[in-house]
């Protein structure tokens, strides 16, 4: 085993002219600075947002491999309409992989770094997909014995995604909450805070599959959007559990509109008098993700108290401060085995992150297919 002066990392690489390079670098290891540590990284994940940095918009239907067994090299075209909003990162190399885990094998010389060595700790900071990672100590999350790197791999995205969604749900005066693609991992740690802390969820779907994966966890109310009699099951979800604040992991189409209209349509039920501005109950749909890359179309019809913005992890972090942010991170260790469990379908290697066949089933972002990255397996 290498003693992690050097090793190998993922990196992507957009060219001005629209190809997508995705390959293997050696690189050294930096020594750590006295409040750093050096991790050798044994569990990283592949997350909807990790890739967006790693393939984007490229049609990987089309990718090519080459370079060698130990270091593949995938490349791959961006379509021109894409290449404006992807300026800022022409020419660049860069690293890949929001979190992970692993094992401290070195460490700077205050006592805080010091107190990490040999300790298996889960991580944020970027530049993961790597067989050895240099962080800050503040980037680094000690797990209780017990927790494989496996296990604490994402103990960060995921769960404080969720948890920060009931968060904004509670600071923003709203009671319950609506979730878009709602059968992902992230969507069945919500489910299970919502039960555990007596939330009202609605959980939208787009087939039979996905709301039974729901329902077997305790899910109360899911509704599929493929279904005819969608707009009247969300209306009654809505009715049921008051939820007037939605979070959407769609991003484009019809969706968030279809939410803002049965949400109106459930106050109104229950509505004292009749207004031409319609209620005046703020409805809020937060847009997090882009499954869908078309344009959100709002038809209109659901009065003037309502709005739909962007919301991601680490600006919520920062506006709700380091003490509160901390809050939700014990939080995470303590349920890590119960509530924030991850389910993985592949654990790969750093050569087999870049095997074409694996791509293709990674890269769908389909319910249930969620890979896990060991940079050091057979390492």
């Amino acid at each position: 085993m290498s003693d992690g002066k050097s090793g190998l990392q993922l990196r992507s690489l957009l060219k001005k002219n629209g190809e997508l390079e995705i390959s293997l670098v050696n690189v050294p290891t930096p020594e750590p600075g006295p409040d750093e540590v050096v991790v050798r990284v044994e569990a990283t994940p592949i997350n909807p947002s990790d890739l967006g940095l790693l393939i984007g918009p490229a049609d990987m239907a089309a990718a090519k491999a080459s370079g060698s067994t130990e270091l593949p090299v995938v490349t791959a075209r961006v379509p021109e309409a894409a290449l404006p909003g992807l300026a800022a990162r022409f020419d660049e190399s860069m690293p890949v992989g929001n979190e992970g885990a692993g094992v401290v094998i070195r460490t700077g010389s205050s006592d805080a770094a010091k107190a990490l060595m040999g300790r298996t700790v889960a991580m944020i900071g970027g530049a993961m997909y790597a067989q050895y990672r240099t962080l800050r100590v503040n980037e680094c999350l000690p797990l209780p014995d017990g927790i494989t790197p496996a296990e604490g791999a994402s103990c960060f995205v995921n769960p404080l995604t969720a948890l920060g969604m009931t968060e904004t749900m509670r600071r923003e005066g709203h009671k319950a909450l609506v979730h878009t693609a709602a059968a992902s991992n992230l969507g069945q740690m919500l489910n299970k805070i919502c039960l555990k802390d007596g939330i009202g969820l609605v959980n939208i779907v787009r087939n039979k599959e996905q709301a039974d994966i729901l329902h077997k966890i305790g899910a109360k109310h899911v509704v599929d959007s493929s279904a005819p009699d969608f707009m009247d099951k969300l209306t009654n979800a809505l009715v049921e559990t008051g939820a007037t604040i939605a979070f959407d992991a769609i991003g484009g189409g019809k969706l968030a509109g279809d939410i803002l209209i049965a949400m109106e349509i459930a106050i109104n039920k229950t509505a004292k008098a009749y207004s031409r501005y319609g209620s005046n109950v703020h409805k809020q749909v937060y847009v997090y993700g882009g499954l869908d890359t078309r344009p959100i179309e709002l038809p209109r019809g659901f009065g003037m108290a309502w709005g739909v913005g962007g919301w991601l992890l680490f600006p919520f972090l920062m506006k709700i401060g380091p003490e509160a942010g901390n809050k939700l991170r014990q939080r995470v260790v303590a349920e890590l085995k119960t509530t924030f469990a991850s389910h993985y379908t592949k654990v790969v290697s750093l050569q087999e992150t870049l095997q074409l066949d694996n791509i293709a089933v990674y890269g769908k972002r389909a319910t249930g297919e969620k890979f896990l990255i060991n940079p050091n397996k057979g390492a």
